[in-house]
Formats: C-alpha cells, structure tokens, sequence
C-alpha cells in the first residue's frame, strides 16, 4: 500500500489472483460495498491505468489505484471556536475535546459540540467534508478524539477500533484509596431501568473491561490518581466500573461522587497509540490535561 497524494495504490498479490476487483478491494483495504459502488460510480479505481468494472478479474502483479479525494456537503453546522488539533493529515483528524462540550450533535442543526468546531476546522482550511468521529467521550470527559476525513478512513478505523488495535488510555481521579494497586474490572454494563442516564452493573448488559494501574494517592485527600486502559467503549464505562469498586470518579455526582475539587467528572482520555491505517506509522497522540485536571493531579501528588 503506498500513499501519493490522495492517491492509494495497490498491488495485487498471489492469494488475491484470479479475484473479482470488488473482493480484492473489499480484503485489501476493508472497503464495503457501498464504498465500492461510490467509488465505481463516480470513476475513482484503475485498474493498470484503465477504468475497471467491480466484476473485473485481478492477476498477479496488477496496480490498482483509488482517488480518495472527494467533495462532500458537511453534515454538521460549522462553529467557529478554539480547536486543538493534536494530529492530522489527508486520511485522519485527531483532536483534545475540552470538558463540557458534547462530541457530536444529536439534532439536526445543534451547535456547540466538538462536532461544530471541526466542521469549522475543514471549512476555513477549503476542505469540504463531512464530520466523521470515530468514538466519543462524554461530555464532561476532556481529552483526545478521532476523526476520519474520507469515507475509507472511516471504514478501516472503525474496523480497527473493534479489533482493539487502537489503545486509548486515561487519566481519572477518583474518590477513595484504592486497596489494589493495579487490576481488571470485567463486569457486564447496562441501562439503570429507574434513571434515564444512569447506567449499571448487569449481568444481562454488554460486555465491558476496564485495566487500571495507580499513579498515586493523597490520604489527607482520600483521593486517587489512576491510568486506565479500555478493551471495549460502552457508555459510560469507567466511570460505572469505577463507582462500581467503591471509588467514584472525583466530581461525578452521578455516580456517587464528590464535587469538593472539581466540577466536572475528573476524568481524561490521555492518549490514543494506533498504527496509521495507511502509512504504517505508529502514532501515539497526547492530549495534555486541562488545567483543572493539572491542578488536582498537583494537589494528590504534593
């Protein structure tokens, strides 16, 4: 897979002779069929230099190419705003969501989330695309967010995220002095029947698992900081495992916890460490903590 522009090219190996185009294109590179029909449609795959049907067979040695660009209508009002764009190029946008803004809009219309500020990013920089986040965070939560900027992008890094190839790790700060200095929290995640939000430890829930390992604890505080480790993204997820174990998160007055230091849920998606779905390059992004999460982090460590 080599990069020129927005253009991927492709080279067909022996496990992929005698194949039809479209099942190539589809084991190659994740592409689905409605990305392949969109790319057919509006004539952007050659096949050694010639427009090609998606029937097509494919040989040994043959180069497919695939234009990537493309010019859509943005599905999100744009916002002007501050946007902290921690990492970007042609295929992907990853950016720090600061805490109490929403990560996308639920209404047609809706403005200020992350979502709008993006929109706005790709307009003043001539890019006409829609918006296409990859995870969210809850809106108290700070820290990194993945966008993707092309159709593709959005194909393969879903794909990534549920194949647990893409690491994204937290800073929280919760109540209590945890007895464990590291450990897994494996318990099932679902809807608190007697709360709208809420949700709930259940055995009949989704399957959820947190690692945590402690960074430190402040006794005059009763407070701890820890790194945590998602290997599924539920609604919720940490802050239910957490408060699960006896130690809400610090300010998350949902699940039981104190608003005395902070005002927010005391929780930070430090850093996300991937392989670049198109280059190969390991890209491990930080987002650095907001100052109320510095300020407290200060306060636990002295």
């Amino acid at each position: 897979m080599i990069m020129k522009g927005h253009t991927l090219s492709l080279k067909v190996g022996e496990q992929q002779h005698d194949t039809s185009l479209s099942h190539f294109l589809k084991t190659a590179v994740s592409a689905s069929k409605p990305i392949i029909h969109f790319w057919m449609e509006n004539q952007k795959i050659r096949l050694n230099q010639k427009p090609a049907h998606h029937a097509a067979k494919v040989s040994t040695g043959d180069q497919v190419l695939i234009d990537l660009f493309e010019t859509e209508e943005s599905d999100v009002t744009p916002e002007y705003g501050e946007l902290e764009v921690l990492f970007e190029d042609e295929h992907l946008l990853i950016v720090q969501k600061p805490a109490g803004r929403p990560t996308h809009p639920n209404e047609e219309g809706q403005t200020g989330t992350l979502a709008n500020l993006v929109a706005f990013h790709f307009q003043a920089n001539g890019e006409e695309k829609r918006v296409r986040h990859i995870h969210r965070l809850d809106q108290d939560t700070s820290g990194t967010v993945i966008f993707a900027k092309h159709r593709l992008a959005h194909a393969v890094l879903d794909q990534m995220l549920s194949k647990k190839t893409i690491r994204r790790t937290y800073i929280a700060i919760a109540d209590g002095l945890f007895k464990k200095k590291k450990g897994v929290i494996n318990a099932a995640i679902g809807r608190d029947k007697h709360h709208a939000v809420r949700r709930r430890i259940s055995p009949n829930g989704q399957h959820a698992v947190t690692h945590f390992q402690v960074m430190d604890m402040n006794k005059r505080l009763q407070m701890t900081a820890v790194q945590l480790q998602l290997e599924t993204g539920r609604t919720h997820q940490i802050r239910v495992h957490l408060s699960s174990l006896g130690h809400p998160l610090a300010g998350d007055t949902l699940y039981g916890g104190v608003r005395e230091y902070i005002n927010r849920c005391a929780l930070h998606a430090k850093q996300v460490d991937m392989k670049h779905p198109f280059t190969g390059e390991h890209l491990s992004i930080e987002a650095p903590l907001p100052a109320d999460m510095a300020q407290l982090m200060d306060m636990i460590i002295h």
